[in-house]
């Protein structure tokens, strides 16, 4: 995976470095790095084959890590080869995170990769779009190929950056836009009306236009608009 972005004063977190193979590249760009693995022979190995990173390796599961101590409360970069079966929960986690986490750079299976950065209207699109591009602006860099590993997986992979927007405040209360999403998504096929209705108070407002629409329709901006039409908030961003 190639590394072409800069990356903020080299604090950077690989997550599930494996064998080392693009750890190489990392350690010798950005000496302040550290990797998480959960994998205890793989870290074995790792300790083994490259003793000099032995401090800058952390058993841990990253989706249980403090990441707030990794760089002692300091913004880091998230690279990673990322497990494919954890791929959308480490996105979710870094978006838990964003504050600290200004870039990401990572290899997910392709479709995965395509609907991180999927916009409206496309099928590919849904919760993950949303809430990532909610808070980060995304890239699809390049497909990697199945030939490209060894032995080759049954899929292909797709590197993406995504970038953490300048203006990290969505405008309406966060909780409830991420609970909006969420709720609109489990029904894509049906109208936002039939499906936001349990979280309706004013049966009214199911008339407005904006409710006639289907999930896939709405950008980040419309679906904070819907999540202030259901749930106000006031100058200081108080639910009301």
């Amino acid at each position: 995976m190639g590394l072409s972005v800069d990356l903020t004063e080299g604090r950077v977190l690989e997550v599930g470095p494996g064998k080392g193979i693009l750890t190489k590249f990392v350690a010798d760009r950005f000496p302040s790095f550290k990797a998480v693995e959960a994998d205890r022979d793989m870290v074995a190995y790792l300790v083994e084959h490259h003793p000099e990173w032995t401090e800058q390796i952390l058993e841990e599961d990253f989706m249980k890590l403090d990441l707030t101590r990794v760089f002692d409360g300091q913004s880091f970069q998230l690279i990673g080869n990322f497990p494919y079966n954890i791929s959308s929960q480490i996105i979710f986690r870094m978006i838990e995170n964003r504050e600290i986490i200004p870039e990401m750079v990572g290899m997910f299976q392709r479709e995965v990769a395509r609907r991180i950065v999927s916009g409206p209207g496309n099928k590919d699109y849904g919760i993950l779009s949303v809430l990532a591009q909610a808070w980060y602006d995304g890239t699809y860099l390049f497909t990697v190929d199945r030939g490209a590993f060894q032995p080759p997986p049954k899929v292909q992979s797709g590197v993406i950056r995504l970038r953490r927007k300048e203006n990290a405040t969505l405008g309406c209360d966060e909780i409830r836009f991420i609970q909006v999403v969420k709720t609109a998504f489990g029904q894509r096929r049906k109208m936002m009306r039939n499906t936001l209705r349990p979280l309706c108070e004013n049966p009214d407002l199911l008339e407005e236009e904006l409710f006639t629409l289907r999930p896939e329709q709405l950008g980040v901006d419309a679906f904070v608009s819907l999540t202030n039409r259901l749930f106000p908030v006031d100058e200081q961003g108080s639910l009301v």
